[in-house]
């Protein structure tokens, strides 16, 4: 049996807080959330896969801080047009509130000292808690999307294909960040992002190279050089190639001791047929425990 690894950032016993989003798009039109079945209960298929358990085997101590289907957010009040917006942004406050209670429940378990894993769709407002609880922090993001587009420069509107650009602050356009996000596996980038990306030097790796270099050479030594810094890991599962097992890339990130937080996003395994489902519920298990520390061996 593998053990919790030891972790600089947070204190004995080792604690994994899991959170499950189950809205994974907002509608962005009345009734808000219209999302269909599979949309709203993907995530919790790997929790009922045994996922908990499967973490607690690892000499982690789990706290399920429960299953959040915003269910309590309800459209604004008579009179406040949602979408009356400068730019083309799709429902922003309604998204907002949605992002708020996320980021609230996600923080609160940081500020604890727990380590929060995120299952979900679309990504929200997760690398911003790290980014606020941990001085320094930086973060890795393994997804074929930049989502890094600001309300500027998306074409669809649609907010969450932007959390990056508000992590970073760039809405409105502000002084270039830090270089404290490093990319893997980007293949379906909007021009505008290109351009952001450029601009601000942000460095993004195919998995080719991280297959070839290993992602300690290439992303840590790119965003936190000293290994000194708490790291956050969000990834994303259409980075993989479906008919494939996930990488062995996530378990280096665990022996640097340095992960704070983790999120798995566009956990939709209800979409396809009944193989299909297992493979994403499997791969989604396998991916979250070699992360905190089970061995591929």
């Amino acid at each position: 049996m593998s053990s919790a690894p030891s972790i600089k950032f947070l204190p004995s016993p080792k604690t994994v807080a899991v959170h499950v989003t189950s809205i994974v798009r907002i509608a962005y039109s009345f009734p808000v959330f219209s999302a269909k079945t599979w949309r709203r209960q993907g995530p919790i298929h790997l929790v009922q896969a045994g996922l908990i358990n499967q973490v607690e085997e690892l000499r982690w101590r789990v706290v399920f801080d429960g299953h959040y289907q915003f269910e309590d957010i309800s459209p604004l009040p008579n009179g406040i047009q949602v979408n009356a917006t400068t730019d083309d942004t799709k429902s922003p406050l309604l998204v907002a509130q949605v992002c708020e209670s996320v980021a609230s429940a996600v923080q609160a378990r940081a500020k604890m000292g727990h380590l929060p894993v995120t299952l979900g769709g679309d990504h929200f407002r997760h690398p911003e808690v790290s980014i606020s609880t941990y001085d320094h922090a930086c973060v890795i993001w393994i997804d074929p999307h930049a989502d890094i587009n600001t309300i500027y420069s998306a074409d669809c509107g649609k907010i969450h294909g932007m959390p990056l650009s508000f992590l970073l602050k760039l809405n409105p356009p502000a002084p270039s960040p830090d270089s404290r996000l490093v990319y893997i596996g980007l293949r379906d980038v909007e021009k505008g992002e290109k351009e952001i990306l450029k601009k601000h030097r942000i460095k993004a790796f195919s998995m080719h190279e991280v297959d070839r270099y290993g992602i300690g050479k290439l992303t840590l030594d790119h965003v936190n050089l000293q290994r000194d810094c708490p790291t956050h890991l969000s990834f994303d599962l259409d980075a993989l190639d479906p008919s494939v097992a996930p990488s062995t890339g996530t378990p280096a990130v665990h022996e640097t001791g340095l992960l704070v937080a983790l999120d798995l996003m566009e956990v939709k395994p209800t979409l396809a047929d009944a193989g299909s489902v297992h493979q994403t519920v499997t791969v989604g298990c396998s991916l979250v425990r070699s992360t905190l520390g089970k061995s591929s061996i």
